[in-house]
């Protein structure tokens, strides 16, 4: 049974863009784009809605899937050497998977929806395809990306959530 469910509306972009502006963590993405590229990279993205309690993806998996937060709540847990599960909680207007993303490496940590969460997910192949056709726009996004990236690896407490 696949827990995560497609959103089968038109897509539009407001409740992601809103959640970015709005966003108040420390390592919440910045919006790198126009509204009109915005519109661009929709093609690209494909709206997803998780239930409490669903993991996303699991601690060595091998995707490279970059999810944006919509709305919701993902709980990033890991397990170490020591068998300890560490904890950090991310929201709206943030990223999860961007470790993998950018590394090619497999996940660093496991997600969970700790409520009802509406993301968008962009695969590797659709990021590869965005970059060929709107290199502009692609590097905007892994830009964004990139920072959130930066911001957790740079605070101590947040290393964990990079996926």
């Amino acid at each position: 049974m696949n827990a995560i469910t497609p959103i089968q509306s038109k897509i539009d972009l407001t409740g992601l863009l809103n959640a970015i502006a709005q966003a108040g963590a420390e390592d919440s993405m910045t919006n790198p784009l126009t509204p009109a590229q915005w519109d661009t990279v929709s093609a690209y993205l494909q709206p997803y809605t998780v239930p409490a309690g669903h993991v996303l993806f699991s601690q060595g998996a091998s995707d490279r899937t970059l999810y944006l937060i919509e709305s919701g709540s993902l709980s990033v847990h890991y397990q170490d050497e020591k068998e300890r599960l560490r904890l950090a909680i991310v929201g709206p207007g943030s990223v999860v998977g961007e470790g993998a993303f950018f590394s090619m490496r497999p996940r660093s940590a496991t997600v969970q929806a700790g409520a009802p969460t509406k993301l968008w997910s962009l695969t590797a192949l659709r990021f590869t395809e965005l970059s060929n056709r709107q290199p502009a726009i692609a590097l905007g996004l892994a830009m964004a990306a990139g920072a959130v990236l930066a911001k957790r690896l740079g605070n101590r407490r947040r290393r964990v959530a990079a996926t």
